[in-house]
């Protein structure tokens, strides 16, 4: 296709990768490359679980905190999440992030401050992400497939810290509610942090889902929300002195 004459995919070369996975995505493969590819694609993700079962098997409570990104480190956010991170880690959790800049910086950030345990499951982008200084090196991983990082995040954890953040963040967020509702996982502590950023989704959770019957009444209550990193801590902290769960040091 062309655009003033010239050729659409010089114009943006991203149309282009798209429109190569599309095409790709339609042609009917031969049986050649469903082997070599398509099937042997299964050994690849077994072997991101298997490398992270065997690396985070010891690794004791921790709580995940997801967020943006993007946030900048002069962002009020930004700083908020290094110190619920710094607060989490003294109570004797550990903090597992995401691995990259943004929110998962300041995650980790909070954690090495305090010389707790820092973790960061990174993930392979073409843009934004890459790991940040303040991971322990021995829980420093790297994925290829976010299904298998997010089923890291959920099984290594006994808390997550939502911060403000994307469509990333509402897929680990809605993943974290989906498992804890359906009984998947235990009723551990889900904390929204900004009231005034979480206000909309929330709405639209009581005026939409729950009046046309998509969610229950008490599922609203799986997740709290908090405008403090003390409030943050606080809730977390309920949960520890509940089950007294050993500390991570």
């Amino acid at each position: 296709m062309e655009i003033d004459g010239r050729d659409e995919s010089l114009v943006n070369p991203e149309l282009d990768s798209n429109e190569t996975k599309l095409h790709n995505s339609l042609r009917q493969k031969n049986w050649d490359e469903t082997i070599t590819k398509d099937s042997w694609m299964v050994f690849k993700v077994m072997a991101e679980f298997v490398d992270g079962y065997e690396k985070l098997a010891k690794i004791g409570p921790c709580v995940s905190i997801f967020g943006s990104a993007r946030l900048k480190p002069e962002s009020k956010y930004y700083n908020m999440a290094v110190e619920i991170a710094e607060k989490i880690t003294k109570i004797g959790f550990g903090i597992i992030t995401g691995g990259g800049p943004g929110i998962m910086e300041a995650g980790n950030k909070g954690a090495f401050n305090a010389k707790g345990k820092s973790i960061g499951l990174n993930i392979d982008l073409p843009f934004e992400q890459h790991f940040n200084p303040y991971i322990n090196r021995s829980y420093s991983m790297n994925f290829d497939y976010f299904f298998v990082r997010k089923v890291m995040f959920v099984k290594y954890s006994q808390g997550f810290i939502v911060m403000p953040g994307g469509f990333g963040t509402l897929d680990e967020l809605t993943e974290a509610i989906t498992l804890i509702q359906t009984n998947k996982i235990g009723r551990f502590p889900i904390v929204l942090v900004g009231s005034e950023f979480w206000s909309g989704l929330l709405d639209w959770f009581k005026a939409t889902l729950l009046k046309e019957d998509m969610i229950a009444e008490n599922d609203l209550d799986l997740y709290r929300v908090v405008d403090s990193a003390d409030e943050a801590v606080a809730h977390i902290k309920a949960f520890y002195d509940k089950y007294s769960v050993n500390v991570n040091f």
